[in-house]
């Protein structure tokens, strides 16, 4: 009997040295004693829910014996009343499964551990992201708990073919991500190679969440600044995607979830299209296509047209400079563009209270100022002020950012090779469009290349409910 209660000493010491008890303050190890034999229990303290725990120890506590119970399998059967509740008997899993908020246990006599969802995970509450505002629609948004992202889609999709596929990725975080797709339409082999991607990732942590899972399963594309993926923070766009067809992956301890596969005309949609009328949500979209091009072209366009003023039609001359400046044209443009970034950054830092302030004196003296002191033409700062405004108009930073570089780039084109710089530009930007790979998927200008002629009318225009397959 000596050497079997040896057994369990060692057990004990070993998962309290894997476990951090001693070192770690929130980690908590108790030894209890049930049905005459020992136990031990590890749970991190800030995850713990009391009531759970409490309920579960006062039902073990007063077993008598343990004689009759053979395997630690039955145990659980018999006396754990915790609705999620397994039997491991990979130690590594075990700790893993503490480390994410669970709790362990072990019994003299029986191998292995039983591990109980007696958690509790501090959660802000279910609001609306601010960067995915709907006049009219659900006002609730993703959290961080991949648990509660889950139920918020449940509520949402409540049919049998719904599908979430737990993983666990990073060899140090052992983050949970969550595969939700459609049995009956989603496509198989882009399921399946998302799979293989994510089980293949060799990488230690995903401190960033949702970009260092894109990062990690992401073609080695550094250079190319269009996004592989989208995101959203909304249960109702991640559901309608899911009903699609489309594959979402979420990730614990973020509320952006991903939404595969992705191409470049998928950011066309927007949530508000879907609120209104569908020749309403048709017009928005088309504004939305001008707008993206004018932030695009707008600057780069007025640069080329002022840049040599005597081969401008007569009609285009309201596009002159009159004013007097001293610092070269391209400077300027290239200067509003480094400040509007400034400002952005600046206003994540600024208080709420203080951000209505920090507006006015940046626009005061960025603006006016810089005028008077011969800095900056009124033109360009009318221009520029209109590509900032617009560029909000894209729901995606990620795309934003990209269209804001390629436009820098061919300003930068225009003023070395004027006309033909343009040209250069243009067509650099659709080959860096056309070899752009996204993480999954049969293409970023697909349904263009390859054609589908269907699936680009649907993503031109807001289509109607199809009632037959609502």
């Amino acid at each position: 009997m000596k050497r079997v209660k040896d057994a369990f000493d060692e057990r004990a010491a070993a998962l309290d040295g894997l476990l951090g008890v001693g070192r770690s303050f929130d980690m908590i190890g108790r030894t209890l004693r049930i049905g005459g034999r020992r136990a031990r229990l590890w749970v991190v303290n800030g995850y713990a829910d009391d009531t759970v725990l409490e309920r579960a120890i006062s039902a073990w506590l007063p077993i008598p014996s343990l004689e009759d119970v053979g395997t630690l399998q039955a145990f659980a059967d018999r006396y754990v009343s915790v609705c999620d509740a397994t039997v491991e008997t990979d130690r590594l899993k075990a700790v893993t499964s503490v480390f994410a908020g669970k709790t362990l246990l072990i019994i003299d006599g029986f191998s292995g551990g039983v591990v109980l969802d007696a958690k509790q995970f501090p959660l802000r509450s279910v609001e609306e992201p601010d960067t995915s505002k709907v006049l009219r629609g659900s006002h609730d948004g993703f959290g961080e708990s991949v648990m509660k992202n889950a139920a918020l889609l449940r509520r949402r999709i409540r049919d049998s073919q719904l599908t979430l596929e737990s993983l666990q990725v990073g060899t140090r975080s052992r983050t949970d991500v969550v595969l939700c797709y459609m049995e009956n339409r989603v496509d198989r082999k882009l399921l399946d190679q998302l799979r293989k991607k994510l089980e293949a990732m060799d990488v230690g942590s995903t401190a960033m969440s949702q970009e260092s899972v894109a990062e990690a399963i992401a073609p080695p594309q550094w250079w190319n600044p269009f996004p592989k993926t989208r995101y959203t923070e909304r249960p109702d766009v991640a559901a309608a995607s899911v009903l699609e067809g489309d594959i979402l992956l979420m990730i614990d301890n973020t509320p952006a979830v991903m939404l595969l596969p992705c191409s470049l005309f998928r950011f066309l949609e927007e949530v508000n299209d879907y609120y209104f009328p569908p020749l309403v949500g048709t017009y928005l979209r088309i504004v939305r296509v001008i707008v993206l091009l004018l932030t695009l072209f707008v600057t780069p366009l007025w640069y080329l047209l002022v840049k040599s003023p005597d081969t401008l039609r007569q009609s285009l001359h309201f596009l002159l400079i009159e004013d007097e400046y001293y610092v070269p044209l391209i400077l300027q443009l290239l200067l509003v563009e480094f400040i509007i970034d400034v400002l952005k950054l600046a206003s994540l830092n600024t208080p709420d209270v203080l951000s209505n302030s920090f507006s006015m004196l940046g626009a005061l003296i960025l603006g006016d100022f810089a005028v008077q002191a011969r800095w900056l033409v009124p033109e360009v700062l009318v221009y520029m002020a209109f590509v900032a405004i617009a560029n909000y108009a894209q729901h995606s930073y990620e795309m934003g950012y990209a269209v804001k570089l390629c436009r820098m780039v061919l300003l930068l084109l225009i003023w070395l090779f004027d006309w033909w710089g343009f040209i250069g530009g243009i067509l650099g930007i659709l080959a860096l469009i056309a070899s752009t790979r996204p993480l999954i998927g049969k293409g970023y200008l697909y349904p263009l290349i390859p054609f589908n002629g269907k699936d680009l009318w649907a993503l031109l225009h807001h289509r109607p409910i199809d009632r037959n397959n609502s």
